[in-house]
């Protein structure tokens, strides 16, 4: 009898008190649709040694590279959140602080991926892409980057 009360005990406290979990509640995240850029701060010199600008589809963003001690810096452009799966034209130039002159400059076309940072039923939906800034190579994936020297 115990066995029999203590399996849908257990499924009724799993579901949070909910038929099988279809009431779930959502999270609040908040989340913006955007196309990013990552870089390591020690991969372009110095403090703030250079200035990394990033257009998404003519709306820009810029900010200097950061400290050698942080392991990793970002710059976002917001999108509209109903900008949906799409690609966006992405430029990123980087500048140095002390010269002005152009040390790497690439463009890219991004595609938008869906996001539920809350859930799949939950709001809300964002189109992201991140790309990382290389010094070389310009707008690379940011899959395997390593966040230390």
């Amino acid at each position: 009898m115990r066995r029999a009360l203590f399996v849908p005990l257990l499924a009724v406290a799993l579901t949070g008190c909910s038929a099988l979990g279809r009431d779930t509640p959502c999270t609040e995240a908040a989340a913006d649709s955007q196309v990013s850029v990552v870089w390591r701060p020690a991969d372009f010199g110095g403090p703030d040694a250079a200035r990394l600008r990033l257009c998404v589809d003519g709306a820009c963003e810029e900010q200097a590279s950061g400290s050698s001690d942080d392991p990793f810096m970002s710059l976002a452009v917001r999108l509209p959140d109903d900008v949906g799966a799409k690609t966006v034209e992405v430029r990123l130039v980087v500048t140095s602080a002390k010269s002005g002159d152009t040390v790497v400059e690439d463009s890219a076309g991004a595609e938008l991926t869906e996001q539920h940072p809350n859930g799949t039923s939950c709001p809300p939906t964002v189109w992201t892409a991140t790309f990382r800034a290389h010094p070389a190579e310009g707008l690379t994936s940011p899959e395997g980057m390593k966040l230390q020297g």
